[in-house]
């Protein structure tokens, strides 16, 4: 695309209102708030966001008290109710406000003015151990952004995480589309990760049969159209060869995802990357946040497949998948900031082949969306 859709504020703040507003995003591992008043905070498009547990049900709000303004909940996740450290206001599991401390003596709210006072709550969709949030006052159906084959397969394999997890982040100074065209380019592998995935995997690929037609103009931009189009964008499954899985003794304390020796990856678009190098037994899921036109924090999740007992290496076992992962991502991050940083607004269009033609078909509808009216 035109270099300014990576590099302009303008641009940044329209894609965060006409895509990261409307649609489902990923926001989060359920095995992070299994227990009650657990929580994990995030911002998404700008808007704090509290996904608490409360007595079994996650709920998601605004993460901002009606009060001050203060944040309810700090940190990446912890456990504590949803009470404000400023003034202690609290809030029970609708986003009601449950206590106002002296309430009647300094604050003198009538009854209907504290039964009006509620957080903003947000749709919440649990699929397995992955949690989506969609800020939208009217959210469209999950099913209506995302294919069910594709929902199906998300869900085994998400359904078959261990509760231990990793995490850990990336601040990377790159555009968030970057990364996108990046995962959805086989080609590179080969050349940019020569000694490393490419070492163990191959991804065989050719040139799109149907490029011209992916390339078609839309013609139609409802709302209809233009969610209908972005189906596809999101997609699953095997698509690299493996060799053998070398034999080492925690892959028997697992009960494996499946039975195929593949190199699995899933896409939801727009900001979510799963992938499972091993044929089932552990899984890496990337999360892409965008902060500004050329800054984009990647947080990383590292699960295995639910353990058969607990077992006393479980935390060397994934500590050796963040550093496994971390080479493949180190050479990734270090190209896209390298992209990033060549790019200005007189830059060269990029001469893209055939075999990139879903890249050119997302970006064809990404430019119909920010340079019209339309909303998704």
């Amino acid at each position: 695309m035109h270099p300014k859709y990576y590099l302009s504020q303008e641009i940044f703040e329209r894609e965060q209102d006409k895509i990261f507003r409307k649609v489902w995003l990923f926001a989060g591992l359920r095995s992070l708030v299994v227990e009650n008043n657990a929580f994990i905070t995030r911002k998404i498009a700008g808007i704090p966001v509290v996904i608490q547990n409360f007595k079994g049900e996650i709920k998601a709000f605004e993460n901002v008290c009606l009060h001050r303004s203060a944040p309810l909940q700090q940190g990446f996740c912890g456990r504590r109710a949803l009470v404000c450290p400023y003034h202690a206001w609290s809030y029970d599991a609708t986003g009601a406000v449950k206590n106002i401390p002296d309430c009647e003596a300094i604050y003198r709210f009538s009854t209907e003015e504290k039964q009006s006072l509620k957080l903003r709550e947000f749709a919440l969709k649990q699929v397995g151990h992955l949690l989506f949030i969609n800020l939208s006052a009217e959210p469209m159906a999950f099913e209506e952004q995302f294919r069910p084959e594709f929902i199906a397969l998300l869900e085994s394999a998400a359904e078959s995480f261990d509760t231990e997890v990793m995490v850990t982040t990336w601040h990377a100074k790159f555009n968030w589309k970057l990364v996108y065209e990046n995962l959805r380019d086989f080609n590179h592998v080969k050349f940019l990760h020569a000694k490393s995935l490419a070492a163990v995997a191959d991804f065989p690929f050719q040139a799109d049969s149907n490029a011209d037609l992916a390339l078609s103009s839309l013609e139609d931009t409802s709302i209809a159209s233009l969610r209908q189009t972005m189906r596809p964008f999101s997609y699953g499954g095997p698509e690299g060869k493996i060799d053998a899985v070398r034999p080492v003794p925690w892959l028997n304390m697992v009960e494996r995802w499946g039975t195929q020796d593949a190199y699995f990856n899933w896409l939801a678009y727009p900001n979510l990357h799963m992938a499972c190098g091993n044929g089932g037994y552990s899984f890496t899921i990337e999360h892409h946040i965008p902060i500004a036109p050329g800054q984009t924090d990647i947080e990383i999740y590292f699960v295995t497949a639910k353990k058969k007992q607990p077992y006393a290496t479980s935390y060397q076992v994934l500590l050796s998948n963040l550093h496994y992962s971390k080479t493949i991502l180190t050479e990734d991050i270090e190209m896209l900031e390298q992209v990033q940083s060549a790019l200005h607004i007189d830059a060269p269009i990029p001469n893209q082949g055939a075999y990139e033609s879903t890249n050119r078909q997302i970006e064809r509808w990404y430019t119909t969306l920010m340079e019209t009216e339309h909303e998704l």
